[in-house]
């Protein structure tokens, strides 16, 4: 799949500023299929000059006979997109759209290592962002639109190699219980919830969904505290809309447990296990989930919802504790 814009650039005819219109005419006329040509000057600096402007120009009624003699640069686009070969594809993309009405369907410049590189025309550019998002869609979540694990296990690897990074572990507690009770369509949305709580509050960073229940977000740096205390805190708001009175005033379900025995099972709750190399360096990705996997036994034997990290809580909300509707 390509991903940078060079990838798909093909190359294309270049002539100075000074070169007759007539030259830039027989260019066009030899090759029909030739969409644009690079007007390059003595500095190396590129412009476009597309087929459709060339002959709007000259195929006025005194257009003719005005331009051909004279030189190209009276008809370029001073003002191109000019983009570099390393440039993603979606990114061009949004520039292109960008533009005004008038130079929307011109090509784009591409330069690499400071000179003409190549074009791509609109229709190479759009075609190649429909086979991003495709073969992207392969490798996103369907219920939430995130990432997967493919692309989870690419930033692992990538995060142990930062300087800083903070790899947070965030799953429901009691979630099979609540699925089986209020069925799998509240399920959904209350997976669907908690992923639109996480965007909030995670929108930089890399935010994936393993699946299930289970989500991992990935920062470069370690100021993760005030953000699981926010994710806790609007999580245990928004939790009341998914249960009815009853279950809300006893804060249990009745439903398996663990162990297999039919008894009262705690409202679902959300943890947080955080990773960091601020005090303990980490050379594989394997090291940190087995890390995670440890932290996120200490969340589990917490009642609540709860963010744990280098062996202290960062936040907790135990939650209102009742019983049969007292307290």
């Amino acid at each position: 799949m390509f991903t940078k814009i060079g990838e798909i650039a093909e190359s294309i005819p270049s002539v100075t500023p000074d070169t007759p219109c007539s030259f830039v005419n027989a260019l066009f006329k030899e090759n029909a299929k030739l969409e644009g040509i690079a007007v390059v000057d003595g500095n190396g600096h590129p412009q476009l000059l597309m087929r459709s402007r060339f002959y709007q120009k000259i195929g006025t009624q005194y257009g003719y006979n005005l331009y051909m003699g004279r030189p190209v640069r009276l008809l370029v686009n001073n003002q191109p997109l000019v983009v570099d070969y390393e440039e993603p594809i979606p990114e061009v993309s949004i520039r292109a759209m960008s533009r005004s009405e008038e130079e929307l369907y011109e090509g784009v410049i591409v330069t690499k290592d400071g000179g003409l590189y190549g074009a791509v025309s609109i229709r190479s550019l759009l075609l190649a962002v429909a086979d991003i998002r495709a073969e992207m869609a392969i490798f996103m979540n369907p219920l939430t639109g995130l990432p997967g694990n493919r692309i989870i296990e690419d930033r692992l690897h990538q995060s142990v190699r930062q300087e800083f990074f903070s790899v947070l572990y965030i799953d429901l507690d009691h979630f099979k219980t609540y699925n089986d009770s209020y069925g799998f369509k509240m399920g959904d949305e209350l997976i669907q919830t908690t992923a639109n709580l996480l965007r909030k509050y995670f929108a930089d960073d890399f935010l994936g969904h393993i699946g299930g229940d289970d989500f991992i977000a990935i920062l470069s740096h370690h100021d993760f505290e005030p953000m699981c205390r926010q994710v806790i805190k609007e999580f245990e708001k928004q939790k009341l809309e998914f249960y009815n009175e009853e279950d809300w005033l006893n804060q249990y379900v009745m439903g398996e447990s663990r162990d297999g025995l039919y008894t009262r099972v705690p409202l679902t709750s959300i943890s947080i296990a955080v990773v960091t190399n601020r005090s303990r360096s980490y050379r594989h990705m394997d090291e940190v989930v087995e890390e995670a996997t440890r932290i996120k036994k200490i969340c589990k034997s917490t009642p609540g919802s709860v963010s744990y990290a280098d062996d202290e809580v960062v936040a907790h909300s135990p939650g209102v504790q009742t019983l049969n509707g007292k307290k």
